[in-house]
């Protein structure tokens, strides 16, 4: 499949939302909301339930699941508040011990002047620089579009995964193609120049694994829980430090290679 095609895939109105996967995977899952600050936003789902036998904290970026549903959370584009909201559960999953769990669906982070306003810059940073200290496990999956930093707001993580036709960019092909080729039609050639499918980003050491979809998505359940599962008993026994201090270690590796 071409590098567009995935793109359109990842953008596919049918593929499941972030709110289907916790229905699918946590149990007892509470929702709540505010970042203590300006208001509630919600394009950023944050809460608690139950992974198996284990309490987590769960942070989503969620674009609905209908027309109206998708305007009410801006399309999954959070605002500043968004990220305040995720970074205070952050916290408070390392002070209890929680691991976290992180969906990512997003094609940016909001950009209009009321989210520049709030310090949207600042709220992603924020979360950037706190999430990569923590001393619990935080695994996250990228199930459509991976987009700039809103998306990376979210996936500075212990572990990172990909749908395999999710995709996971610095920008939108359309923006690529305005900027680099200074013609908003040539979004097939930026694409393929982006190298944002989940087999690049494999070959890139960006991500741990590409999860299969299915027809009916049954398989990408099943295979996200299988993860999960998989990482989250290989963190029992090690200490907080020990769990800062790989993350750290998994991020100076990338692009070594290439450097």
């Amino acid at each position: 499949m071409s590098a567009y095609k995935r793109v359109l895939a990842a953008r596919n109105n049918q593929r499941p939302d972030a709110m289907r996967y916790i229905e699918h995977m946590i149990t007892d899952f509470v929702e709540l909301h505010g970042d203590r600050r300006f208001s509630d936003d919600p394009a950023m789902v944050a809460g608690l339930g139950y992974f198996g036998s284990r309490c987590v904290t769960v942070l989503a970026l969620e674009k609905g699941s209908d027309t109206p549903d998708r305007l009410r959370r801006n399309f999954g584009s959070a605002q500043p508040e968004g990220y305040r909201k995720s970074l205070w559960h952050m916290r408070q999953a390392e002070k209890f011990g929680r691991p976290v769990l992180c969906f990512v669906d997003t094609a940016g982070a909001a950009c209009g002047v009321g989210a520049e306003e709030r310090g949207q810059g600042q709220a992603i940073a924020e979360n950037l620089w706190e999430m990569m200290g923590l001393r619990v496990p935080v695994l996250s999956v990228i199930i459509g579009e991976g987009g700039s930093g809103g998306a990376l707001a979210l996936a500075a993580a212990s572990r990172v995964w990909m749908l395999e036709n999710a995709i996971y960019s610095v920008l939108s092909p359309e923006g690529a193609a305005s900027i680099i080729y200074k013609d908003a039609g040539k979004v097939v050639e930026a694409s393929e120049a982006l190298k944002l499918s989940a087999q690049d980003m494999l070959d890139f050491g960006v991500i741990e694994g590409i999860l299969p979809e299915g027809e009916d998505f049954s398989q990408a359940f099943s295979a996200l829980r299988e993860a999960f599962e998989a990482a989250l008993t290989g963190y029992q026994g090690m200490t907080g430090e020990q769990i800062r201090q790989e993350r750290y270690a998994r991020f100076r590796r990338l692009g070594g290679d290439w450097a």
